[in-house]
């Protein structure tokens, strides 16, 4: 009878997937202590990114831009260790997710359900990035001004 690897079997999350519920436990806390505010979100957001791959880190920078600038109401903060932006009720809107922290061949942009994209009965909810242009500048934020509309 053959003997079973348990090594080479699925047994669940990978250390990438760890690492970043263990980053929202920390937010969370973060945001449970007295004297939480708003700038301490933006600088986690900025750590965040600064912390990237410099290919990662250069489209986190322009998503930063354009979703600041197209909705200032929305608060900078983390979310799983990803640079996001909640907003007033503290819902998480919109995300970017950076290729280099799941090892993916793109990184992403992202929106929760408290994003306003509702386009019937089916719409997409995350993009892939994989270079910034003055279009696809627009197109955030286009959406960015769609999910807060």
């Amino acid at each position: 009878m053959p003997t079973r690897d348990v090594a080479q079997e699925s047994t669940g999350f990978t250390a990438e997937e760890r690492a970043a519920m263990k980053q929202r436990a920390e937010e969370l806390r973060a945001e449970g202590r007295k004297g939480a505010r708003k700038a301490d979100g933006l600088q986690a957001v900025l750590d965040a990114i600064a912390g990237m791959a410099p290919e990662d880190r250069a489209l986190a920078e322009r998503v930063h831009v354009a979703v600041t600038t197209t909705a200032p109401g929305l608060s900078p903060r983390t979310w799983y260790g990803m640079p996001a932006y909640a907003d007033a009720d503290g819902r998480v809107v919109v995300f970017f997710q950076d290729a280099g922290k799941f090892k993916a061949r793109y990184s992403t942009l992202g929106f929760n359900d408290a994003a306003r994209l509702d386009d019937g009965d089916l719409w997409p909810t995350s993009f892939a990035l994989r270079a910034w242009s003055p279009a696809v500048e627009a197109r955030v934020v286009d959406l960015v001004r769609a999910a807060t509309s």
